[in-house]
């Protein structure tokens, strides 16, 4: 692949031209009435982009428009990479899942569950479980992120610094170290929190191979699969190109955040897993076209196959979905009929979201509403891209996902 740019027409591929005009139709209203900046949509089919559209603004104030190679912050679509090379580990037999975290970061030798009390004084336990590398992959551990603002132990977090950073002082390791000493929520495989769970995942794959996470993902992930744009900044040269970030303001209208557009633009001392990378939508195409491969691309294999379907089935305890499990937001009824996997949410029955999907279909996103999807039994991958944060602001990827799927029509 070359520049980024439309394969084969929407009719070779069982897409109807008219019926996808109706994506651009609704999210260019985004645009219109301020919900948005600007987005970027690419739908693929058989391996090949079958429709490839821009619209607004990738800096407002700046008057640059979004184009095919703008670079955006993913934050949370770092976790499918970040799981990917971990499970490239595991392939080489130099982890197991059911290994405890511990053996490979000692700090987490002795975890504590909150039962109950303040955040300043909060009561504890020892856990009955310990943090095992699944628990990481599927957000199980128990751990939490800060920004949650859900559960006393959200709050510890943002007392020691972690809501929506890090401490200046700390690099990866030293996040786990801290991460490490505050209570879980719960004993590990027992519910499902989303959380930094995946950053440790990452210090995981730095203490095993030995090399930095940024090193790590060059050699075996972005060089092989030619991901020019993705690392955990932009180089100067390039910065031209990145999104500018906008939060959502009372009307419900994109402001810009002066404070996070500063991320990004150097290598962070905490490279996180979970949610540091910033990518191109050339890049993160390339990245799902490798998972609808079963784990290769243009004669570069990560993964196994068996490795990926085993990674894109359910794992949560029992057959749970996350409506079920999950606490905060994503207990929501959207997310019926959803598991989760090894680093993606899993759709095992779409009948139960009440929004249109495939059983199989496997996704994730990030904090300023960025969304992908692949849909091994459509042959699909459906990637979006913008620069809003929360993601929670508007109802994008329902949307989208209605959008794409009422466009198929063989």
């Amino acid at each position: 692949m070359g520049q980024l740019q439309t394969e084969v027409e929407p009719t070779d591929v069982g897409l109807c031209p008219t019926r996808l005009e109706r994506i651009d139709q609704h999210f260019a209203d985004y645009v219109t009435d301020g919900r948005l900046p600007g987005w970027l949509v690419l739908i693929a089919r058989h391996g090949k982009i079958a429709y490839l559209r821009t619209h607004g603004m990738r800096d407002l104030e700046a008057g640059l428009p979004v184009e095919t190679d703008t670079i955006f912050r993913i934050y949370s679509m770092s976790k499918p990479v970040t799981s990917v090379a971990a499970m490239m580990l595991y392939e080489q037999g130099l982890l197991e899942l059911t290994d405890p975290v511990a053996e490979y970061l000692p700090e987490f030798d002795q975890p504590r569950v909150y039962t109950g009390g303040s955040a300043a004084a909060a009561q504890t336990r020892p856990a009955t479980e310990p943090i095992r590398i699944w628990h990481l992959l599927t957000h199980t551990a128990g751990l939490t992120y800060g920004f949650h603002r859900i559960h006393p132990v959200d709050q510890i977090y943002r007392e020691q610094g972690f809501e929506n950073g890090y401490p200046a002082e700390l690099d990866l390791a030293g996040a786990c170290a801290e991460w490490a000493r505050l209570p879980l929520l719960f004993d590990p495989g027992t519910a499902w929190n989303y959380s930094v769970a995946t950053d440790v995942l990452g210090r995981v794959i730095e203490v095993i191979s030995g090399s930095s996470l940024d090193e790590f993902f060059r050699a075996n992930v972005f060089e092989p699969l030619d991901m020019r744009d993705t690392d955990f900044a932009v180089a100067e040269s390039e910065l031209d190109r990145l999104a500018a970030l906008y939060s959502v303001d009372r009307a419900h209208r994109a402001v810009r955040n002066e404070r996070l557009n500063r991320v990004s633009t150097r290598r962070p001392r905490v490279l996180s897993g979970g949610g540091g990378l910033v990518s191109s939508a050339r890049d993160y195409h390339r990245f799902t076209q490798m998972l609808l491969g079963g784990g290769a691309l243009d004669g570069n294999r990560l993964l196994s196959n068996r490795t990926v379907g085993f990674m894109t089935r359910n794992h949560l305890p029992g057959g749970a979905d996350l409506a079920e499990t999950a606490m905060g937001s994503f207990s929501e009824s959207t997310n019926a009929g959803k598991g989760f996997g090894l680093g993606f949410s899993v759709t095992d029955r779409p009948q139960a979201s009440k929004v249109l999907s495939s059983q199989g279909q496997y996704a994730w996103g990030g904090m300023a509403s960025t969304a992908f999807w692949v849909d091994p039994g459509e042959d699909l991958t459906v990637l979006f891209l913008t620069q809003l944060m929360p993601s929670s602001a508007h109802p994008i990827r329902t949307r989208l996902q209605t959008l794409v799927y009422q466009a198929l029509v063989d």
